[in-house]
């Protein structure tokens, strides 16, 4: 999965904090990882939904955060 390097010093990294190879794999994504939504609504499920869903998920998960996003703004003008 990883290149010998990195996961070497991963575990080097690891031993010298002593902390878990998963705990600085985590500090390491989380700090190079643009921020993600955290609480997207559950959508398009059920009925009524497009009946494209399935084949454009990618869209509808944009569309809703874009949407999140506009409203987290106008909320912060108020």
């Amino acid at each position: 999965m990883l290149p010998d390097e990195v996961a070497a010093r991963l575990r080097f990294e690891a031993m010298r904090r002593g902390v878990s190879i998963a705990e600085v794999a985590r500090e390491a994504l989380e700090k190079h990882l643009p921020e993600g939504p955290r609480d997207l609504a559950f959508f398009a499920i059920g009925d009524g939904a497009p009946g494209d869903v399935a084949k454009r998920v990618d869209h509808y998960v944009a569309k809703a955060i874009t949407r999140r996003k506009g409203s987290k703004s106008r909320s912060a003008d108020r």
